[in-house]
């Protein structure tokens, strides 16, 4: 008799265990796959978490895209309005360069203070 046939090798034997024990390590290593899997699938820079928020971002930009939209609309209306319209025109000379017609007064008053420091400010005290 040979002496491999009643005395396996330590290479052997852990060959052998590991070929007995086969579905074992590989339903550990499926689960160690899967748990890795998992973890960058939430968490990874391309995972759940990070697509929660870039829609929020998402609905974030398309609201203000949309009010854009509407202001846009609303100064294009203006601007058409100023180009054919001559009372528009009159209405917004009058409200920039103050342009009166024959017959009107303006009353103007102060512009207010720019702050209330100055105002509330204490007076020096003299020595």
């Amino acid at each position: 008799m040979s002496k491999n046939a009643t005395n396996p090798s330590p290479v052997q034997a852990m060959i052998a265990t590991m070929y007995r024990n086969r579905r074992r390590l590989a339903t550990g290593f499926a689960m160690a796959l899967a748990a890795i899997l998992g973890y960058f699938a939430v968490a990874g820079e391309n995972g759940i978490t990070v697509y929660k928020q870039k829609r929020v971002e998402d609905r974030q930009l398309a609201a203000k895209i949309d009010q854009l939209k509407w202001e846009n609309g609303t100064l294009q209306n203006h601007v058409e309005r100023l180009k054919s319209d001559p009372h528009a025109i009159e209405q917004k000379a009058r409200e920039i360069l103050h342009y009166t017609q024959p017959g009107e007064v303006i009353y103007s008053l102060p512009d207010a203070p720019a702050s209330n420091q100055a105002t509330n400010a204490p007076a020096p005290a003299h020595q």
